[in-house]
C-alpha cells in the first residue's frame, strides 16, 4: 500500500495519488508493498527500494549506507496491534534531499501518530531529513509510552507475586504470573532492540560531517537530533532498570513457589512424625504374643489407645513450643 503526504503551509496532508504524482510528496510510505508498487515508486523517484530480505540484515553496512545520492537507514520498530502480542520489524528510511520514503512490512502506530500530529500542528518539514527526524521522534515517544506502560504492569506483577502466598491474596496463579513475567521480558527485549537501532541511526547522523553524496544534518536540525539522542540514552537506562526488575520478579516468583513447596513438605513431615509413635505402639500391641501381660488386662486396650494419643500430642506440643510450626 502506498500513502503519500505533502506539505500545505507548515502542516502535512495526505495526497490523492489519482490526481497528484508521487514526486510532489515529501513523505511516501510503503506498507507491505507489492512488486508493482515498488516498481512504480522506483520509476517515479529513481531509487532502488530495498527488498524485505535486505531490510532484515543485521550488519551495520546493510542498515546504514548511501547509494546514488540517497541515504538509507533501517531501524527495528515495534508495532503493538490491539489484542495481539507486540511485534517488531524493520523500517527503512530512504532519505532524499527533498523527500523521504519509508518501507515496512508491519504496521507501527508511531508512523500513524506522526502523520496525525503533523496534520494538526505546524512543523518545519522542508527536506527529507526533516520528515525522517519527525518520524524518529514519534518512534522514540512511542517507545517511552511502552516503557511507562510496562512499568505499571511490573508494579501489578509485584503485588500479585507478594500476595500469592497469602490465603486472602490475589487469585492469579503462580503459573499465570510466570507467563506474564515471560511476556514482560519479551517486550523489554523488543524495546531494547528498537532503542539500540534508533540510537545507532541518530549517532550516525549526528557524527557524520556534511558530504556531497546524499543528505546530512544541517545546523538547524542538529539540536533536534542531539535532543533525541539524549532521550534515547535515558530510555535505555530505564529499559535496563526494567530488565533488572523483571529478573527480580522472576526470582521472587520462584522463591514463592519454593516457599509453597516447603510448606507442603513440612506438613507431610510433621504428619509423619506425629503418627510415628502411635504407629510404633500399635505395631507392638498388634504382635499378639502369648506371654504379653497387657492382653489379659481389662483396661489393656484403652491403655494402648491413650498411649497412642499421648505419643501424638507430645510431639505436636514440642513442635509448637520450639516454633517449628
Amino acid at each position: 500500500m502506498i500513502t503519500a503526504f505533502a506539505t500545505r503551509g507548515e502542516r502535512l496532508h495526505q495526497l490523492d495519488l489519482s490526481n497528484h504524482p508521487l514526486h510532489e510528496a515529501i513523505w511516501i510510505d510503503l506498507e507491505a508493498p507489492t512488486q508493482a508498487e515498488e516498481d512504480a515508486v522506483e520509476a517515479a523517484l529513481r531509487i532502488d527500494i530495498p527488498t524485505r530480505e535486505d531490510m532484515q540484515e543485521i550488519e551495520v553496512s546493510s542498515r546504514i549506507y548511501r547509494e546514488d545520492g540517497v541515504l538509507f537507514l533501517t531501524a527495528q520498530v515495534i508495532a503493538s496491534p490491539d489484542a495481539r502480542e507486540a511485534e517488531i520489524g524493520p523500517v527503512t528510511f530512504a532519505v532524499q534531499p527533498d523527500r523521504l520514503v519509508t518501507v515496512h512490512y508491519h504496521h507501527p502506530r508511531s508512523l500513524t501518530y506522526f502523520a496525525d500530529w503533523a496534520a494538526r500542528h505546524d512543523m518545519a518539514l522542508e527536506t527529507g531529513l526533516d520528515a525522517a527526524l519527525g518520524l524518529l521522534e514519534a518512534i522514540v515517544d512511542r517507545l517511552a509510552d511502552i516503557l511507562e506502560g510496562e512499568t505499571r504492569q511490573h508494579e501489578l506483577l509485584a503485588k500479585a507475586i507478594f500476595a500469592a502466598h497469602r490465603p486472602q491474596g490475589k487469585t492469579d496463579t503462580l503459573s499465570a504470573v510466570l507467563q506474564r513475567i515471560g511476556r514482560a521480558e519479551a517486550m523489554n527485549g523488543k524495546v531494547n532492540e528498537s532503542l539500540a537501532t534508533v540510537l545507532r541511526l541518530l549517532t550516525y547522523l549526528t557524527s557524520t560531517p556534511e558530504v556531497s553524496d546524499g543528505p546530512c544534518l544541517h545546523a538547524r536540525q542538529m539540536p533536534i537530533a542531539l535532543a533525541q539522542l539524549q532521550d534515547l540514552r535515558s530510555l535505555r537506562e530505564v529499559a535496563a532498570a526494567q530488565a533488572d526488575k523483571v529478573r527480580f520478579l522472576l526470582d521472587a516468583t520462584l522463591g514463592v513457589i519454593n516457599i509453597r513447596q516447603s510448606d507442603v513438605i513440612k506438613i507431610f513431615s510433621v504428619v509423619a512424625f506425629v503418627f510415628l509413635p502411635p504407629t510404633l505402639i500399635a505395631s507392638i500391641y498388634g504382635m499378639n504374643f502369648v506371654h504379653m501381660p497387657e492382653l489379659q488386662w481389662v483396661w489393656g486396650y484403652p491403655m494402648a489407645l491413650v498411649l497412642m494419643v499421648i505419643s501424638a500430642v507430645v510431639p505436636w506440643v514440642l513442635f509448637k513450643w520450639k516454633k517449628w510450626l
